[in-house]
């Protein structure tokens, strides 16, 4: 039987981190607990090591993905399991997600129904993820940016170079499983509220997750996003030339920068294609 590893990140999170531990215990007892203290300022490390987890601590907060590759690196188990500390996730529904490991995929996901996600705002971002990622990959995913889910420890592990150290390394970590063609699969859950407040900031945060829409594109396949828009150049050099044609008959200046523009954005996506492909050959 394979052996199990839960990482739980946490950052001041000592008003729920020791139900958190207490329950993954219960629910596995044989498994090995790890909480990756990201440099709190309360008893955060202390309330879980008296639960029963063993505690990896950071001197200063390096991020959630920090926190995750730290667990990732000491966690003994052959498979690594990773859930909040903020009370949102019940390790009860690790079961069904190891159950899919155990008939061959690589890594299971918890995907939350719409009444799981906080407010409007994060249900319509997730959904955006959810689309754009869907759409490059042929496939469909119901929860890019989940942080419940399970997966093979020796696979994970190829990946920690890719990994942020902010909050989407549940994006980065799936599309890198999806594009070295390790196969994923998503199973219902239902997220609680968390316990205490948040620690995304809308704007500071909303601007990363911008990034993370152009991170996926990159880690998956960057031509499906750089051709459409090399394409949209090209046609309104093409409109406008036609335009300008007939109405002044002559090719203007205005035509070539468009025209220019389509051939650089093409060739930014093909050599980030190559790129890609190079970042995944070993794995």
């Amino acid at each position: 039987m394979k052996s199990l590893s839960i990482v739980i990140p946490a950052k001041n999170e000592a008003a729920s981190i020791g139900k958190v531990v207490e329950a993954a215990r219960g629910a596995y007892p044989d498994a090995e607990i790890i909480v990756v203290d990201d440099g709190s300022s309360d008893t955060t490390a202390k309330v879980a090591s008296e639960a029963g987890a063993q505690i990896v601590r950071h001197p200063e907060s390096l991020g959630n993905g920090a926190a995750v590759k730290a667990g990732a690196r000491v966690a003994g188990g052959d498979i690594i399991a990773f859930m909040d500390g903020d009370g949102q996730h019940d390790p009860r529904e690790l079961a069904p997600l190891l159950q899919k490991l155990e008939v061959g995929y690589d890594m299971a996901v918890g995907a939350r129904d719409s009444g799981s996600h906080a407010n409007v705002g994060r249900l319509f971002a997730n959904g955006l993820y959810n689309g754009i990622a869907s759409f490059l990959t042929g496939r469909r995913i119901p929860d890019l940016t989940s942080g419940f889910r399970v997966a093979r420890a020796e696979l994970f592990r190829k990946f920690l170079y890719l990994l942020p150290n902010g909050f989407s390394y549940p994006t980065t970590i799936t599309m890198a499983f999806l594009r070295s063609g390790y196969p994923i699969c998503y199973e219902p859950i239902q997220a609680s509220r968390r316990v205490g407040k948040s620690h995304i900031r809308p704007i500071r945060d909303g601007v990363r997750f911008m990034v993370i829409i152009f991170k996926i594109a990159t880690l998956y396949s960057p031509l499906k996003i750089f051709l459409p828009i090399s394409g949209l150049f090209f046609a309104t050099g093409l409109g406008y030339y036609a335009y300008t044609l007939i109405t002044a008959g002559r090719f203007t200046n205005m035509s070539l920068l468009v025209f220019s523009a389509s051939v650089i954005v093409f060739l930014i996506g093909l050599i980030s294609e190559q790129i890609t492909a190079l970042t995944y050959s070993k794995s």
